[in-house]
């Protein structure tokens, strides 16, 4: 069974995002963009100061190649 996602706000995802090597790109409006030179990964983060929800989180994790367990 996969462990519960956290609950995370935009800040703290991209946190974990630059803890996994991904560098900010640009910036489009409220959307930060990220991308990872070592992967060629790259990543949309809607920047609000709500929680994200738990499907975009989900979703951001898995374009990022995240597992929850390391979060």
């Amino acid at each position: 069974m996969s462990p519960k996602l956290p609950t995370l706000t935009a800040k703290q995802v991209i946190k974990i995002l630059k803890k996994n090597a991904f560098e900010l790109d640009h910036t489009t409006g409220s959307h930060y963009v990220f991308y990872n030179p070592l992967n060629k990964k790259r990543v949309i983060v809607a920047y609000h100061t709500r929680i994200i929800p738990k499907g975009t989180l989900f979703a951001i994790l898995k374009q990022a190649g995240i597992s929850a367990e390391s979060i």
